[in-house]
């Protein structure tokens, strides 16, 4: 359901709930149906909350601004699925990990 547009909104969204819980959003890209990010976060920040708080605030700005494309493609009601991936990733090199996100496929 996400377009080009909607994509660069939900990243600068999820910027700003980053910031908001002092972690660092180093990369964000997605695909239609999902999307990925990699995040640099302290201890102090459980994983998830933030993720619940990346989701849900999200989910409330792009239904508010792009309701009538949205409506049709939610999951029973719902903007995100209930679940997630994350992986820890503390030994691999940031070049490879950016080169990886920067390479997923973006909607036409």
């Amino acid at each position: 359901m996400f377009t080009d547009v909607m994509l660069a909104r939900c990243e600068e969204i999820m910027r700003n709930v980053c910031a908001d819980f002092e972690v660092e959003l180093r990369e964000f890209n997605g695909e239609h149906d999902h999307v990925h990010l990699l995040v640099h976060y302290p201890p102090k920040v459980a994983l998830s909350k933030l993720v619940n708080s990346l989701k849900g605030v999200s989910a409330r700005y792009l239904r508010q601004e792009y309701d009538t494309h949205v409506r049709k493609y939610l999951w029973g009601g719902h903007f995100w699925s209930g679940s997630y991936f994350a992986g820890s990733v503390g030994g691999a090199p940031i070049s490879v990990l950016r080169q990886y996100i920067e390479q997923q496929s973006r909607p036409v």
